[in-house]
């Protein structure tokens, strides 16, 4: 057995020959030989984007509520431990260990990806722990996902649209289809997405799930610096914004409150937890706005629909300079379509490598920059790390830096910000 977290990381990304590998057969086997049959609700949360941000809306307001909360989450930024939270404080590397070891035990000639590892891990920790509910973030489409080996209280859809082409196929309909393998028969099922495909609601009717829709079955009102939910005939009135950045998380607040909603006969949560919880919840990442000059904004934005996300911030948040990108992705993702969201936004861009065997090289992201904005300035730069001191040296005082394109990326940037703004 490995000794420590990082020779257990090591061995679980060595033991598939394959990092993504879906399907429910290997998963469910090893759930089953755990004994893993959770008896507290469970929340499962897929959709393209929003993902994140609702299941943490929701960890929180149950926080709020007094609750004993899980919450699983994929990917981690810094640490693995930062996936695996009970009651907002992230695992310690002996508790995973502990987790693991009962999966290797239980695995036997089983091989796991790991991400199945990891979400097995996850739940055998949760139970262990006597949690009061659990949310778990899908970590690719949803039908076949490891998560979705469990059965949910409530599933949330946050939205559909165009990313893992190669597993979840190439039309929103494909892609609809997948996602909402999460629903189960007469368990709400909510959906943030306005115009969902037809698969969607062809599951849904297929299989009689309790549907709730946006802008349907619930939608909500801005109203001066806050807003309404609205739900059927009731309504919360006067809830502050959510303190995650957005005109687009205000459905994801919606599909959350809707979800807390749909569980109040066995959660019961007040209207005074769920203003705290849209106050308190935070993560990073997520037009994450850091302190000090020039300002500093890390995003996690890798998809178009993403990106059209990030570039109406920008447009809506005032400065007074320019705006510099810090700009790496990974291969198999749509790198045009990201740059063609956000080519309007960006004065000059500093496009790096990403150390990942899927990770884009600076040249590929500067051809597919030089297609779209032809006269954009493009730097390329071996790192993350050196495309961003570079950067932090060009930006003026009025200036701001925009970090996004991959989870790595924003990660690499977290890694050496310290060294280019030492903690005053």
């Amino acid at each position: 057995m490995p000794a420590d977290l990082a020779g257990w990381l090591s061995y679980l990304e060595q033991l598939h020959p394959k990092p993504i590998a879906l399907g429910l057969d290997r998963v469910g086997q090893v759930a089953r030989r755990l004994g893993l049959d959770p008896q507290f609700p469970l929340v499962t949360v897929a959709g393209t984007n929003g993902k994140g941000s609702t299941c943490a809306m929701l960890e929180r307001i149950y926080l709020e509520a007094g609750y004993h909360v899980a919450c699983y989450t994929s990917p981690h930024l810094l640490r693995y431990n930062e996936r695996v939270r009970i009651d907002g404080i992230e695992s310690t590397d002996s508790e995973l260990c502990r987790a693991f070891e009962a999966v290797e035990h239980a695995r036997q000639d089983t091989l796991l990806t790991y991400f199945e590892f990891g979400t097995l891990a996850a739940m055998w920790l949760f139970i262990e722990s006597d949690v009061q509910v659990a949310i778990l973030e899908v970590g690719l489409g949803g039908r076949l996902d490891a998560v979705n080996v469990f059965e949910p209280a409530c599933a949330v859809l946050t939205s559909v649209d165009l990313d893992h082409l190669d597993y979840l196929g190439t039309s929103r309909e494909s892609i609809g289809r997948e996602k909402a393998g999460i629903y189960r028969p007469g368990v709400p099922a909510i959906c943030g997405d306005l115009l969902p495909p037809d698969t969607v609601i062809g599951r849904v009717i297929d299989i009689g799930a309790d549907y709730r829709q946006i802008g349907r079955d619930f939608h909500f009102e801005r109203q001066g610096g806050g807003w309404d939910f609205v739900s059927g005939k009731q309504r919360i009135s006067g809830l502050p914004m959510p303190t995650l950045s957005g005109e687009f998380q205000l459905y994801n607040a919606s599909c959350t409150l809707e979800a807390v909603q749909a569980l109040q006969s066995i959660l019961p949560v007040t209207d005074e937890a769920i203003r705290a919880g849209l106050r308190h919840a935070a993560l990073q990442g997520r037009f994450q706005i850091l302190p000090g000059t020039p300002t500093i904004i890390l995003d996690v934005a890798h998809n178009p629909h993403a990106a059209k996300g990030l570039a109406e911030n920008l447009r809506k948040s005032p400065h007074g300079g320019k705006t510099l990108a810090v700009f790496a992705m990974l291969a198999d993702k749509d790198i045009s379509g990201v740059v063609k969201e956000l080519a309007d936004e960006i004065d000059a861009w500093f496009v790096a490598d990403i150390r990942e065997a899927r990770g884009a090289s600076a040249d590929v992201l500067a051809k597919h920059l030089r297609s779209a904005a032809p006269s954009a300035t493009v730097l390329c730069h071996d790192d993350v790390a050196s495309a961003f001191r570079q950067a932090c040296m060009s930006a003026g005082e009025n200036d701001r830096i925009a970090a996004f394109g991959s989870f790595y990326t924003v990660a690499d940037v977290l890694r050496v910000l310290p060294t280019v703004r030492p903690a005053s």
